[in-house]
This record gives structure tokens, sequence and C-alpha cells, in this order.
């Protein structure tokens, strides 16, 4: 009988719990190792599009996750003084798509994908490093609380400051400073009934969005620079910048404590990796192409990576030509987004706004327009996996 392929993937993501349950699924032994104590995720929520959900259909749950879809009604993009610049619909987005767009907390998503592993899968506080990322001749080798483990594959998912990438190519610059921070809120806010939107301003930008569980989750950006911090709290530092915007905006602040507030300055790979493997071991989600979140497809890729690489992890040359030359368009247009949104000129932001309010009465929403190529994306082991389980 042939020896059970084994698989050990750094980080306990999203993208890696992803990498992990596919290639459980197909067979292999994988085994998770997450550094931190618990699989709790960094981060409020997520927006999965129809591109994610079809790959999380070849592992079972794209349906179970269509159902946390709470978008209903229209919704789209705002000035800060609550004009509509473009508007659209849930219905618009899954006629153009072909799906749902799903906004979620990230821990439901994690407690699900977690559940789809083995006991015994997941081992937190394991802090791991790559000792060798073996060839065709020699398996892999990790070491891990003070044992060293062998392996067929090693997936690096281990984040934007991903140990693995350094390994693997340690003359790569890596992340670079996007030149502006977010923040992000997951609360309850009594009373408050709004459509799903984005606020564009000077150099700011807000978004609300309604959650099924009746939650709120907003996050919001401004220009600022590097590891800048509020004086006080960063609630207050939400007030001074946002507090004057259209309702809901103010509600929803005032609805948080300052420790509901989550502040991160924006990473991204300016420069492409020249390859997303070396030797047994491959790099997926912000650990090979951290992008700026103005697309929302961080989360997204990586479970596009996950799917790929677990159809791929004999031959993971075949896992890079597939997914670099994709993620790398996809970067580059959330860095182009990022441009636009947070432009700051007077100026130029009266002409983007009336461009964008031009273009979105002449045909799609601009938040459409800005799927195109991306969300309409279908994993090639769809079929595959509806025969597998219709045996």
């Amino acid at each position: 009988m042939a020896q059970q392929a084994r698989a050990i993937v750094i980080g306990g993501g999203i993208g890696g719990l992803t990498a992990a349950a596919a290639l459980h699924r197909r067979g292999w032994e994988a085994t998770v190792l997450e550094r931190a104590r618990s699989l709790e995720p960094v981060g409020a929520a997520i927006s999965l599009a129809p591109n994610a959900l079809r790959a999380l259909d070849v592992i079972g749950i794209g349906d179970e996750i269509r159902d946390l879809a709470n978008w209903q009604g229209d919704g789209g993009l705002r000035t800060p003084g609550g004009r509509w610049l473009s508007r659209s619909s849930a219905e618009a987005a899954a006629a153009r798509f072909g799906g749902p767009l799903v906004l979620l907390p990230r821990t439901t998503l994690v407690a699900r994908l977690a559940a789809l592993l083995p006991p015994g899968a997941v081992r937190t506080a394991a802090t791991a490093t790559l000792v060798d990322p073996g060839d065709t001749a020699r398996p892999a080798r990790v070491s891990a609380g003070g044992e060293e483990l062998e392996a067929d594959l090693v997936v690096g998912a281990d984040g934007i400051n991903s140990r693995v990438r350094s390994a693997l190519f340690p003359a790569h610059p890596g992340p670079v400073y996007a030149g502006f921070t977010t923040w992000r809120v997951l609360i309850p806010v009594p009373g408050a009934e709004f459509a799903s939107h984005e606020t564009w301003g000077r150099g700011r930008i807000w978004g609300t969005h309604p959650l099924k569980d009746g939650r709120v989750y907003a996050y919001a950006a401004a220009v600022t620079p590097a590891g800048e911090r509020a004086p006080d709290d960063e609630k207050a530092e939400l007030v001074r910048r946002f507090g004057d915007w259209h309702a809901p905006i103010p509600a929803v602040i005032a609805a948080a404590r300052p420790e509901d507030v989550l502040r991160h300055d924006v990473h991204h790979i300016a420069r492409p990796l020249p390859a997303y493997h070396r030797g047994r071991t491959a790099l997926l989600g912000d650990a090979a192409h951290a992008m700026p979140p103005t697309l929302g497809q961080g989360g997204n890729q990586a479970i596009e990576d996950a799917i790929v690489l677990a159809h791929s992890a004999d031959d993971l040359a075949a896992y890079t030509a597939a997914r670099l030359p994709r993620t790398t368009g996809i970067a580059r247009r959330a860095v182009k987004v990022a441009r636009l949104n947070m432009a700051r000129g007077r100026a130029v932001v009266a002409v983007r706004d009336t461009a964008v309010a031009a273009l979105s009465k002449a045909g799609p929403a601009l938040f459409l327009r800005s799927f195109d190529g991306i969300a309409d994306w279908r994993p090639p082991y769809a079929s595959e996996q509806a025969h597998a389980d219709r045996r």
C-alpha cells in the first residue's frame, strides 16, 4: 500500500485552513502549524465574492456560506455629504457574476474550515521554521516545538511578513507601506437601518455593511504616515476624521467602544515574486501576493490559491503558472483603485466623483465593473468535485 502523502501548512488563517481542508479531501495527511495560541483570526469580517464561493464549493461548504448573505436591496458609493454617486443591488451582482457577495465574521469562516479537518490536525502555539524546502530527491523539512518534521509538501500561509517567503526568496524586498492606514469595527448598532455603502472623501474612505447576525461591519481608511497612532484612542480618531459624515456613520462610531476599534497600517507586495514555489514548498495568500484591501480580494485570492494548490500539489510549477499571473494582475488593480479612492486633491476628487457618477449612469455601477475578470473566476475542479459527490 502506498504511503499517504503528508503536507505541513504553516499558518492557520483562512488560506492555510482552506489548503489543509482541500488537501485532506484529496487524501493527504495535512497538519496545520499556527504560532498563535488559538485560531482566533485577526480582523473583523471578510467579504467573499462569487469566485471564492465557487472555490469553497470544491470542498463542500460553498452553499452554507452563501446562506449567510445579507445584502438586500440597494447599495453603492456615496460622498461624505450622503449623495449617491453609484448604486447597485444584490440582484445585479448575482446576475453579472453568477452568485452573491457574502459578508461574514472571519471567526465564522475560520471555525467552519477548521471543522473540515480531523482532530489533531491543527496545532496552535506552534512556531514553525522552514529548514529545507526539499526537492524531487528529498522531502521538505520544518522545525516546530523542538522537533523536525518531514513533508512531501510545505505550504507557507504565514501572512504578509512570511518567514517562509523570506527563506525561499531572501533577495526579495518584501512588503512596502501602501500609504494609508485602516480601522475596522464589528459591533451591534441598535436601531440602525441603512443601505450597504462605501463613502469616498478626500484621502479618506468609509464603508458600512449589515451582517446577517444583526451586527454592523464598518471599515475606514485614511492617508497617514506609517506607524502613526491616535494621541488618545482610535475611536476618538474616527470621530475626528469621520464624525461629520452622513448617517449612519456617526451612529456607528458612537456605538463602538475604544477597544472595539482595530487599526492596522496597510502594506503590500509591490514587486511580484519570481515564483510561488521552490522545491516542495509553496506560498499562498498574503505570503505570496499581499495586496491593498481596496478590491476586497485578499482573502478571496488566498482561498483560490488553496484550492488550486491542492490540485497541483504534485506539480508546483503548474501552481505558480496558474496563480502568479492572475494574482499579480489583481494586486495591480487593487493598487490603482487605492490611488483613485484615496485621492486627496480637491480638483482631482471633484473630477473623480463626476466620472464615477457618469460612468454608473451609462452602464453597470463602478462597484460591479471593478469585479469584472475577478468575480467570474471558476475553479477547473468543480466538475470533478461534483462527480465525486455523486458517487
